[in-house]
């Protein structure tokens, strides 16, 4: 695993930022990078499910493992999403066993800065990384709409 790091100053309080991570009606805008119909399916709570899936029922499961409202989440993930069933058997299931993710807000001179660390297989590294600068893009967009 290699670990995605990358930030953006977003013109908005940290308040609102977080509503854009975590609210289904914002964030399926800025989700749909990965995959087209990307949305997550959870109540956000530490210790609760998390599940990614998009149009095609392709997609992610893992856990919220941190949640400070306004400065932390963090993710960490043990299986995978194929065609809307669960898999924690398969190769690819196993590869993300652990792998972690994290949005982690602060306060920079009246703007929010968000981080994001997302672990990554090798052979997805890069073009995760190019749809990351992308989600960001997104975020901050979306954030300084209003």
């Amino acid at each position: 695993m290699k670990t995605i790091k990358k930030s953006i100053e977003i013109a908005s309080t940290k308040e609102h930022v977080w509503e854009i991570l975590i609210q289904d009606h914002h964030n399926r805008n800025w989700l749909a990078i990965f995959s087209p119909g990307s949305h997550a399916l959870t109540d956000w709570q530490p210790g609760s499910k998390v599940v990614f899936s998009d149009d095609s029922g392709s997609g992610i499961i893992g856990r919220i493992i941190a949640h400070a409202p306004y400065e932390l989440l963090e993710i960490e993930y043990y299986g995978m999403l194929n065609n809307h069933a669960e898999d924690f058997e398969s190769e690819d299931a196993k590869l993300t066993n652990g792998a972690r993710e994290s949005y982690q807000l602060t306060s920079k001179d009246g703007q929010t800065l968000l981080a994001i660390e997302c672990d990554m297989t090798e052979d997805s590294f890069d073009t995760m990384s190019e749809l990351w600068e992308e989600a960001l893009l997104k975020i901050k967009e979306l954030a300084e709409e209003g």
